[in-house]
């Protein structure tokens, strides 16, 4: 077992998703396996509440860890703030304590230009993304501090490149990107990590893009200089396990791109 027994993770974002090849097929599952593989209890969120339980199931049964799924929808029409906290309520309720939160739920309108935008699109990126990772870091702050915790967070090379179709999303990344660079400047001296991760993985939602639409994925995906892309658990949230580990305190506020080949293999 691993070094992060007794620990609890928050994460967003962390339904059952699978690829056909039997691994995890999103980020925020993929990283709720790299902690569970550690030990940590874990609470997540998400929308689709047969998804929670899925992961709930899978994890629990695998490892000696408990789970706890909630459903959280942060939107622009919705009481946020009584949302989160009944997350965090229901986290302090179960474990006493937050050692670690990850940001990774994110919704938006992909492949829509910046001119044809609607508001409504645009609030989904910003609420789903920047706002959901602003009321989780204040929310569950005393409990990081309490904690000496971590916080990692998920920006996006969409962002960093300018990729053409993903201005709300962008916006809502590059927001995450600032906020998480202010707080690992004021939570540093209480002792809280806050790092922000940039992905690009292989997930579900890719796999059937190019089953359904082969000829636009190759004109349009890049594959990565290693000529994979990175895998949801070995590469992404096992960095985000490192950033987690009490060890890793002497790195804060950074960005770490993480793309095919560039995490931890067994």
């Amino acid at each position: 077992m691993g070094f992060l027994v007794g620990k609890t993770a928050l994460i967003t974002g962390g339904g059952f998703a699978q690829l056909e090849s039997g691994r995890p097929g999103s980020i925020g599952y993929g990283t709720a396996l790299a902690f569970a593989k550690e030990g940590a209890n874990l609470v997540i969120t998400g929308r689709n509440v047969g998804k929670l339980e899925r992961a709930k199931e899978e994890l629990e049964a695998a490892y000696p860890v408990k789970v706890v799924p909630v459903r959280a929808d942060i939107s622009a029409r919705g009481d946020n703030e009584a949302t989160v906290q009944n997350v965090v309520d229901r986290a302090i309720g179960e474990f006493g304590r937050i050692d670690v939160l990850i940001n990774v739920a994110q919704a938006s309108a992909s492949g829509v230009p910046v001119a044809e935008h609607t508001d409504d699109q645009f609030a989904l990126a910003l609420y789903s993304g920047l706002f959901a990772t602003f009321y989780y870091m204040r929310a569950c702050y005393p409990y990081l501090k309490e904690a000496k915790g971590s916080v990692i967070n998920f920006g996006s090379g969409a962002a960093l490149g300018g990729s053409p179709g993903q201005g709300s999303y962008a916006a809502a990344k590059e927001g995450i990107r600032g906020l998480s660079r202010v707080a690992a400047t004021e939570w540093a001296p209480d002792g809280i990590n806050v790092n922000v991760v940039c992905p690009l993985a292989w997930t579900s939602q890719l796999e059937q893009f190019q089953q359904a639409y082969p000829d636009v994925f190759a004109a349009n995906v890049a594959v990565p200089p290693s000529g994979r892309f990175g895998d949801a658990e070995w590469d992404i949230g096992r960095v985000c396990v490192a950033l987690a580990s009490p060890d890793f305190k002497f790195v804060t506020g950074e960005t770490i791109t993480v793309e095919g080949g560039l995490g931890l293999r067994p």
